[in-house]
């Protein structure tokens, strides 16, 4: 029995980062031998063990053949008489294919300690093609490493692109295509996940309504540059991901631009204060991938209020009422934190006297103006029931809130002139 360090461990060490998990490969032993070690089987496709004090990973070396479609199809052979070398050939790129035996000598039998210095992401072999949840791997790693340099080899490319004109991805479970796309959310980089997704047609298959981004460009004015509707798409993703890790925030700040693809609708309109159109889109994309109910509604509200938000400051009262109704900031507060890195993104708005303030602000500012006022603030003065408790709870929301926007409006004026 001989036991490898193999993988992300030895990737990560030689790029300097910080190494989080270690993998273990073992040659030449079975289950039962694992077993007998006090070692704790988990793995049911094809044995994986716990280590007893350690609670690290270790697997059996394995060959796998390709026996049916998708990720999942392939029979394991996970016999003593599989060779490192072996198990390592089919796995997907150079720099996760390294081996360290006990005494700390790098085995790299595919080169990844070059593709590592070259700053490259190759695949190691043919095998790759046979299993299309790779193509959301690389992407994924190309995100994960884009702030480090890296770029994935033409030839890799060519051979994802290749698996993608083969419809092989429409193969892939639903659940397995979120969680790769929740880590590529996780990386530094995450709009980069899309854009490799995008040169090699894979956006097609896992997220068409993506796809109508690269298609629209918009202006905000008529005789306005036109915006590419993507490009604003992925420097919001860009600018989310310095700010906070949270991924239903980072998702739906970038899905919200949906609502750049349609017309937009006239102000002071249904459609104007929560637009279903793009909505419709957003609800289809997260019942397909079965993306988590947060992370819907967030999305949801993002996109449906865009426009509304963007024109906040020249929208009636009621309606900033009502948008803190539907979203349930009340019972909620935690919701309006989704709101907190929204700025204004368009220059029609850069006249207003809250130009300096950004939207998020903005929207706690009002709260703050207004979230004390509660059924035990009335008082019940006038013996309120029913629905008239929640028109009373309105009008003095509405009252508070318009008389605190007509005093910013007035000190911003004396400040001016």
């Amino acid at each position: 029995m001989k036991i490898y360090l193999v993988g992300g461990a030895i990737r990560d060490s030689l790029l300097g980062l910080a190494i989080h998990d270690r993998d273990w490969m073992v040659v030449g032993a079975t289950p039962e031998q694992m077993l007998k070690k006090k070692y704790q089987q988990v793995g049911r496709d094809f044995p994986v063990f716990i280590h007893p004090k350690t609670y690290e990973e270790y697997a059996l070396a394995r060959t796998e053949r390709k026996n049916g479609v998708g990720h999942t199809g392939f029979s394991v052979n996970f016999s003593p008489d599989v060779t490192l070398s072996e198990d390592l050939i089919r796995r997907d790129l150079t720099i996760n294919a390294m081996a360290q035996d006990k005494n700390g000598n790098l085995i790299d039998l595919f080169f990844g300690k070059q593709d590592i210095k070259d700053r490259v992401l190759r695949h190691v072999s043919l095998a790759f093609q046979e299993d299309p949840l790779r193509v959301l791997r690389v992407a994924r790693f190309a995100a994960s490493l884009a702030h480090l340099g890296f770029q994935i080899a033409k030839e890799t490319m060519c051979l994802m692109q290749s698996m993608c004109e083969n419809k092989d991805l429409l193969h892939l479970f639903p659940e397995r295509i979120w969680k790769e796309t929740e880590k590529g959310l996780c990386t530094n980089n995450p709009h980069v996940y899309f854009q490799v997704l995008h040169s090699c047609h894979a956006l097609n298959f896992l997220f068409p309504e993506i796809v109508f981004f690269y298609q629209y460009f918009f202006s905000v004015f008529l005789f306005e540059k036109k915006i590419s509707a993507i490009k604003i798409g992925f420097k919001e993703m860009f600018r989310i991901s310095k700010l906070t890790t949270d991924v239903c925030i980072r998702f739906s700040y970038f899905i919200q631009f949906l609502s750049r693809i349609y017309c937009v609708p006239d102000i002071f309109t249904d459609d104007y204060f929560f637009y279903k159109k793009p909505v419709i889109l957003i609800q289809s994309l997260c019942a397909r991938l079965k993306i988590p109910l947060e992370i819907k509604k967030t999305a949801v509200f993002m996109c449906g209020f865009h426009n509304f938000l963007q024109s906040i400051n020249i929208q009636p009262t009621k309606l900033i009422i009502k948008f803190f109704d539907i979203i349930d900031v009340w019972r909620n507060p935690r919701m309006l934190k989704k709101f907190n890195y929204l700025k204004f993104y368009y220059t029609h708005v850069t006249f207003s006297f809250q130009k300096k303030v950004t939207l998020g602000d903005l929207l706690h500012n009002m709260f703050n103006v207004i979230k004390e006022i509660s059924i035990q603030s009335i008082g019940f003065k006038k013996k309120l029931e029913g629905i008239a408790i929640r028109n009373e709870l309105n009008r003095l929301r509405v009252y508070h809130l318009e008389k605190w926007r007509s005093l910013q409006k007035l000190n911003f004026i004396k400040k001016k002139y």
